[in-house]
């Protein structure tokens, strides 16, 4: 099993660090200790190989401001803790992340959609958005945001509660994977990786972020990696086939950080 994780993150590195200015979609489980720390060890060693911008999911477009004085020295930790939504597992498996940003002077940008927002589309339709103010707008991607109702994941979405989902968790979930996208697009630099942590789901099947990504820059190269949790770890269970181009393997039992 280490070996196995020793040449994934060699792998992924050394494609990663050969394409100057572009991304890597690092999907997780939120609460597997072993992807957190496989992500913190791959962007080490992409570090040494090349510049980075870091990015995730866990942190909100609004919050940017509180994350830069954050890496700036401007405010503590405490400080960070007050101004800004965290989640609760914050401290544990994504400030190490951010704080490897800040001791390498890495820009770490919050990708995700404000979450009122996506609540917001799930209750009254993607339309709502049009009615924010410019301020608000700022922290989603522009409007109208591209649709497809008929990416398999989103299909998957519509099956749920009994087939009576409908199609606005999809959409949640859409204007979440496009703004994620888009401050992907929109802050990548030259000859450097744009490493982005998000949960699995999010980059999978190459759909989610990865989409809105080729939407905003068809000529983008991506390199996404799933996890998944499996009983046995020896051999890949045939609905993980093609997921993503790595695959993380890991036992179900491993200890989960909530």
């Amino acid at each position: 099993m280490k070996k196995l994780i020793v040449l994934l993150i060699a792998f992924v590195s050394f494609f990663a660090s050969s394409l100057k200015n572009d991304v890597v979609l690092f999907g997780e489980y939120h609460n597997n200790s072993v992807a957190h720390w496989l992500q913190l060890e791959l962007t080490k060693d992409l570090a040494e190989k090349t510049d980075l911008v870091l990015g995730a999911e866990m942190l909100e477009a609004d919050n940017q401001k509180q994350i830069n004085q954050y890496l700036k020295n401007e405010i503590t930790q405490k400080g960070l803790d007050t101004l800004a939504r965290l989640w609760n597992n914050y401290k544990t498996d994504y400030k190490p992340l951010v704080d490897f940003a800040k001791e390498k002077k890495f820009d770490f940008i919050a990708t995700n959609v404000p979450r009122r927002y996506a609540s917001l589309v799930f209750k009254k339709d993607l339309v709502a958005l049009d009615s924010l103010s410019t301020e608000e707008k700022s922290w989603i991607a522009p409007l109208p945001i591209a649709f497809d109702v008929n990416l398999p994941g989103y299909q998957a979405m519509m099956g749920m509660q009994g087939g009576h989902a409908g199609d606005k968790m999809p959409k949640a979930q859409a204007i979440k994977d496009a703004t994620m996208a888009y401050f992907i697009n929109k802050n990548r630099k030259e000859n450097s990786v744009f490493i982005h942590f998000n949960g699995t789901y999010h980059s999978d099947n190459f759909e989610g972020i990865n989409w809105y990504l080729k939407k905003y820059n068809a000529e983008t190269k991506i390199i996404t990696i799933a996890t998944v949790e499996q009983k046995d770890i020896s051999k890949l269970e045939k609905e993980y086939y093609n997921k993503a181009d790595f695959i993380l393997v890991i036992d179900e039992d491993v200890t989960k950080t909530y």
